[in-house]
């Protein structure tokens, strides 16, 4: 899969759109003309409202993200290889301490560890 620049979502939503009016865009996608205005200047969304905009663009998020889809095992990307991974996306801190990190960290990990292994054939 061809991994895309997250600062490209912006060009690629403004070129899908066309001539199309704003508002009728946004109300389409779900979001409102003010975020779909920032998204087009480049700037970068929250999860939700990416999300919403890969559905209405018929992306895959992992374009954009940089994941691997021949990795992932039918829907749970939770064990590869017996390998734990996550991935986490930071909204506001764009350097968060490293305590917090070892913080969310051993929680996700926790978290893990307590839930159920699931064989999804």
């Amino acid at each position: 899969m061809t991994q895309r620049p997250l600062e490209s979502l912006g060009a690629i939503v403004r070129e899908r759109r066309g001539q199309r009016k704003l508002r009728e865009v946004a109300r389409e996608i779900g979001i409102s003309a003010a975020t779909l205005m920032r998204i087009e200047a480049g700037r970068v969304p929250d999860v939700a409202t990416f999300g919403k905009v890969c559905k209405w663009l018929k992306m895959d998020p992992r374009e954009f993200l940089g994941f691997d889809r021949s990795n992932v095992n039918k829907g749970s990307e939770r064990v590869q290889n017996g390998i734990l991974s996550f991935s986490a996306h930071f909204k506001l801190d764009k350097t968060p301490q490293h305590k917090t990190v070892k913080a969310l960290a051993q929680m996700l990990l926790l978290a893990a560890r307590t839930q159920p292994v699931t064989h999804e054939d």
